[in-house]
């Protein structure tokens, strides 16, 4: 995909985001990888404010040195750090969406209450400790909270999701705030039946491209 095309994606994608309700205003932010960089959303624009040209681009270096109108958003570290970090990762989508942040401040990991947890690769959405925005420790709770997973909550803060593309990532984190609905209010009633891992290893076969159709970026 050319960075024009890739431009434009992301902010289709911020611009769906917002209007299904995951993020709301300027909150949230997404990047792809693009070369040997990343395109990232800008800090405080608004989905419905965000244009093409908005977005910044990053050197996957760490240096924080961007080319674009604008300061990218203050999460960039923590962007770079998944995208170096995760060879299997080549966008990134962060939101806070309501459910996954309400069971990201009362720190409860989601367990396998539906077959549609083996689209990120294990038995639970683990959450991450919290660390402020934008600092180094937040990239290792992060990342130490995916292990290889695909998503995970982020400590009294949100959700983060990645995939080989963006179609793939904004299509997690949708499923990610479905399962975090659906235990929340399972939590309601008391509980319910968890899957086990040889469910999940039936239902993870059929996953491997389910919902990208079968794309690669």
């Amino acid at each position: 995909m050319n960075e024009a095309t890739l431009r434009a994606e992301i902010v289709a994608c911020a611009r769906e985001l917002d209007a299904s309700g995951l993020n709301r205003g300027s909150s949230g932010n997404i990047s792809a990888r693009c070369g040997n960089a990343l395109l990232i959303t800008p800090s405080a624009i608004p989905a419905s404010q965000l244009e093409p040209d908005m977005l910044e681009r990053m050197p996957l270096d760490g240096t924080g040195s961007w080319d674009g109108p604008l300061k990218p958003s203050s999460e960039w570290r923590l962007h770079i750090d998944l995208l170096r970090a995760r060879g299997d990762f080549n966008a990134i989508v962060h939101t806070h969406s309501p459910f996954a942040t309400i069971l990201s401040i009362a720190r409860k990991p989601i367990p396998a209450i539906h077959y549609m947890m083996a689209a990120f690769g294990g038995p639970e959405i683990r959450c991450s400790d919290y660390a402020c925005y934008g600092t180094p420790a937040l990239s290792d709770a992060v990342l130490h909270a995916l292990g290889d997973m695909a998503g995970c909550l982020m400590g009294n803060h949100g959700m983060i999701v990645g995939g080989p593309n963006l179609i793939r990532a904004a299509w997690l984190a949708h499923e990610l705030e479905a399962l975090a609905h659906q235990y929340f209010h399972v939590l309601q009633i008391g509980g319910g039946h968890v899957l086990g891992a040889e469910d999940l290893a039936e239902t993870a076969r059929g996953f491997a491209s389910y919902g990208e159709q079968d794309r690669r970026d």
